[in-house]
């Protein structure tokens, strides 16, 4: 019987699971059948030694001490901070895989957690770009970074008072100072490094809510694919004169940004977001296009992150929908009205529901940019019927639902209003299969049908994955 912290060696990856590494299913004396571990930093054709970190009846989970001998899959990862940060977990994956295993992980949550067969499975698409696909990054500011293994043995000189970078797994105190990330741009990396160095120099605080002191909070960079646009977003605990100059300097720097922002945040809640913002230069908003369609983006608004393979997102819902052009439509979920702006050419009506007011005033003047005189975005908390707003607003009954829900899926009340309306189809994206799955299956409880699905990789090196599932009523 195997117990925590104990070294287990040679083991065999033959499988792997969903933001849980490889997976060995090695035979021990005094387990029960069936037992596994799961084994963070290996993948399937490794061979490990690892170190078992927690123990259960059924299962255990470690992490992998050694390479006794690499997968063919095996690549060796492209960034520094690798296994560190929280961002490209399945770097050291070669894409194939990592692809094959996203479609896999889709079929699993259909299958084991929504009970759902019959239904056709398409092939996943993959992304174009495997790095530099974001078009937003959010940095923290910290008083004490976080210091990688070997870093201080390097140099006994090293200071960790100051940094500016990504967040350690499940450690929202610790940060990782990051020099170069390979997920949005080169120019986005000269951007993070100057105000890293430019705040640094000028001695000026970081905030923490330990004691609810300092001014630095959030540096954001949000750049256009398809325009020039390029925003940096600076949050702060207040206003101070130091921001004003370091957005002057910025600009010389950087001649290339459009907009510059500061998010004032004065609560103790560790958001990139203010309760209010200034603009130090520009418009205040960057604009970028998706299927010949323009887009305003301001610097809180939800905006697809991979604005390259959004097109495709939207174009398996457009497909998967076939519209003949006289439905009325609901888009839940609707945020700054991608979806719905997308697929409106092809509908006689669309009304988009949001319970975020600033991302229904982004829809709205993305509505008049595009001359979309059929679409119109409403305001309604999906945390509560919104059945009331229908009637109130004598909006007609839709022949589809696009749902578009956040990671935890689809609130009960959203789920039985749909259900109560009874469109005739239901075309979900998700970005979490499990909570897509288990909503799934209350459709098909009710008297829905599964059709089709098909995974769209949003995420290249990490474990995330985008689903569009079509359901029909039957009869």
């Amino acid at each position: 019987m195997i117990k925590k912290n104990e070294i287990v060696n040679n083991l065999l990856i033959e499988d792997y699971a969903f933001n849980a590494g490889g997976i060995a299913k090695p035979v021990f004396e005094g387990e029960e059948r069936g037992f596994v571990i799961f084994i963070a930093g290996a993948v399937p054709g490794d061979i490990v030694n690892a170190r078992i970190t927690k123990k259960k009846k059924n299962y255990a989970e470690a992490v992998a001490v050694e390479i006794v001998k690499a997968s063919a899959d095996r690549i060796n990862p492209r960034c520094t901070y690798f296994g560190f940060c929280g961002g490209c977990k399945q770097q050291y994956l070669s894409y194939e895989r990592q692809i094959e295993y996203k479609q896999k992980h889709v079929a699993d949550a259909l299958e084991k957690i929504g009970g759902l067969s019959g239904y056709e499975l398409l092939p996943i698409i993959p992304s174009e770009n495997l790095f530099f696909y974001r078009n937003k990054m959010e940095f923290s500011f910290t008083r004490k970074r976080w210091l990688m293994p070997g870093e201080k043995e390097a140099d006994e000189n090293l200071s960790n008072i100051f940094g500016l970078g990504l967040h350690v797994p499940r450690f929202f105190d610790k940060v990782i100072d990051i020099e170069e990330c390979f997920l949005q741009s080169e120019i986005s990396n000269r951007i993070l490094n100057f105000s890293r160095d430019y705040f640094k120099k000028h001695n000026v605080s970081i905030y923490s809510n330990k004691d609810e002191e300092g001014l630095l909070r959030n540096l954001v960079i949000r750049q256009a694919y398809n325009t020039n646009g390029l925003m940096v977003n600076l949050v702060t605990s207040r206003e101070d004169e130091v921001v004003n100059q370091y957005a002057a300097d910025l600009l010389k720097a950087f001649p290339e940004i459009t907009t510059i922002l500061n998010n004032v945040n004065s609560r103790r809640a560790m958001v990139a977001q203010g309760e209010y913002e200034k603009v130090l230069y520009g418009e205040g908003v960057i604009y970028d296009t998706i299927g010949g369609l323009k887009f305003r983006i301001s610097a809180n608004s939800f905006f697809q992150t991979n604005t390259l393979q959004a097109e495709n997102l939207y174009k398996t819902a457009l497909e998967f929908a076939a519209f003949k052009g006289d439905e009325i439509v609901y888009d839940m979920y609707s945020g700054a009205g991608t979806i719905a702006l997308y697929v409106s050419g092809h509908v006689k009506k669309i009304y988009g529901f949001e319970a975020v007011q600033p991302a229904v005033a982004d829809a709205n003047i993305n509505k008049e940019l595009n001359g979309c005189s059929h679409a119109e975005f409403i305001t309604a908390d999906l945390y509560k019927s919104f059945l009331p707003v229908i009637e109130e607003k004598q909006i007609e009954k839709p022949d589809v639902i696009i749902l578009d829900p956040p990671r935890s899926g689809l609130h009960p009340v959203t789920v039985s209003d749909v259900l109560q309306i009874k469109p005739q189809k239901i075309v979900y994206v998700s970005c979490n299969p499990a909570t897509q799955a288990n909503d799934i299956k209350q459709f098909v409880g009710d008297g829905y049908d599964l059709i089709k699905v098909r995974p769209v990789d949003m995420f290249p090196q990490t474990y995330h994955i985008e689903n569009v599932a079509l359901l029909v009523r039957a009869n």
